[in-house]
């Protein structure tokens, strides 16, 4: 690994930082800047987390910042991108958050003291960006710092890259990577976002599955007819979406349409799902153990399987029904998807499915505005991954869980096919954190730990590279 003392004096400094507060006060001043990027009049709050918290930080540890536009149509949520190139000839660091944060929720939050102040309630810290993102981000910069400090160069180079739109689907996050190959070029990613698996044991997240939405019609006719007059008489469009869907998935939820699952999980990463044990926590409804597909672990369900579900389902008027055969109905369904599985026919198979079915009638159609996440998995095998579990299992004295992928959307493609690097993240965040809702919060041990991790990762990578 690398000198022991050194090491071990670089995660004591971070312990420390820990400890006397600073690491709070920079947390505290993150979250009172309220980004939430959904929101358009945020959008002067969303640049001056960049202008006037993250670039100065940045710049006081050698950093040079710039801010761009996003090249979305959409427009607005910038980027900063933060290099330190050390030597040429080094290897480079990317590493990668989002500042933005979603809705307050300012009324609902019956914990903390609201969304845009950090308070400390026992082991949680309440606060919206707490956990989902700015914790996180936070935990990598101070890291970056702390090895600068007490080696007094990293030994490597690095880069910054720091999302303002993550929350609405990273508008423009692809385009950007795409058009700033130069800028961000580097030889690996590595991320923090996300919870643990389990809360007692960190991980390793070597990508994510992929996501995709689409929409199935069935329109007969313009307006309802009387059911009195027309019931068992026209088709219930209704009721022949509901057929069509039947012939998606069985009662338990196993996916029937060829081509959508994988034809198998590769032996490497079936041999990981021996140490991913799924547990929601006490607080998570009861899971069904024969939904999905039968044969499966939990795990391999979540992670190296195809999921499929009904985001919502439409015919008439649900909140005021009138006594009439409707005309139409939609469901807006979605698909999460791993490596294994070949994403660009999905639909095709779908069509080629219902009609050979009967279901003709019945439209598939992939909405506009698509929040389209592709799946992308790193090589467990690859020397990178190897390394930053060996630095993982160095500091914390157990070695950590490598998940093949995270079950949801994380933008790791983006990263390995425009800049061609492996992707690796380190959550530091609980499943029990209610990210996305009231009462966001993080967990003090897991801050702490997440810090010495980040900076035995950071340490080794500079005894590697130099």
């Amino acid at each position: 690994m690398s000198d022991s003392g050194a090491r071990a004096t670089a995660i004591a400094a971070a312990e420390e930082h820990y400890a006397s507060g600073a690491f709070k006060d920079t947390l505290a001043a993150r979250v009172a800047i309220p980004t939430e990027s959904a929101e358009p009049n945020r959008q002067p709050d969303l640049m001056r987390y960049l202008t006037d918290d993250i670039a100065p930080a940045a710049e006081r540890m050698g950093y040079r910042c710039s801010i761009h536009d996003n090249p979305s149509p959409r427009g607005g949520w910038p980027f900063l991108v933060a290099e330190r190139i050390e030597d040429e000839n080094l290897p480079t660091l990317l590493t990668y958050g989002h500042g933005d944060v979603v809705v307050g929720l300012d009324d609902l939050w019956t914990e903390g003291d609201g969304p845009w102040n950090l308070k400390v309630e026992g082991n949680r810290w309440y606060g919206r960006g707490t956990a989902d993102n700015k914790a996180q981000h936070s935990i990598i910069m101070a890291a970056l710092e702390r090895v600068l400090e007490n080696r007094g160069r990293h030994g490597f180079n690095s880069k910054i890259l720091l999302d303002m739109g993550e929350e609405i689907g990273s508008p423009g996050l692809d385009l950007f990577v795409e058009q700033q190959k130069e800028l961000l070029a580097a030889d690996m990613l590595i991320a923090s976002d996300g919870p643990r698996m389990k809360i007692e044991r960190p991980d390793i997240k070597l990508g994510n599955r992929g996501s995709i939405n689409f929409e199935l019609i069935v329109d007969l006719r313009e307006g309802s007819r009387h059911s009195g007059h027309w019931g068992g008489v026209l088709s219930d469009p209704g009721v022949i979406l509901a057929h069509a869907i039947a012939t998606i998935v069985n009662e338990k939820g196993q996916i029937k349409v060829p081509g959508w699952t994988p034809a198998e999980i590769p032996d490497n990463i079936r041999a990981l799902f021996k140490d991913c044990h799924v547990d929601p926590g006490n607080d998570f409804p009861d899971i069904d153990p024969e939904w999905g597909e039968p044969g499966l672990s939990r795990a391999e369900k979540m992670f190296g399987w195809t999921s499929f579900i009904v985001l919502a389902f439409i015919t008439g008027q649900p909140d005021n029904p009138v006594n009439g055969v409707q005309p139409s109905a939609k469901a807006t369904c979605q698909l999460r998807f791993t490596v294994d599985a070949d994403h660009t026919k999905f639909l095709e198979n779908l069509r080629t499915h219902l009609d050979a079915h009967g279901f003709d009638q019945v439209q598939v159609v992939e909405p506009e505005d698509n929040r389209y996440f592709p799946a992308q998995r790193t090589d467990p095998d690859n020397p990178w991954v190897r390394l930053t579990h060996d630095s993982v299992a160095a500091t914390m004295g157990e070695a950590p869980i490598v998940v093949p992928n995270s079950a949801g959307g994380l933008p790791s493609r983006l990263f390995a096919d425009h800049l061609g690097v492996p992707t690796i993240w380190l959550p530091h965040s609980y499943t029990g954190c209610k990210q996305h809702g009231p009462n966001e919060h993080v967990l003090d041990h897991l801050m702490r730990d997440g810090l010495k991790i980040m900076t035995g990762i950071f340490w080794d990578l500079g005894e590697v590279a130099g």
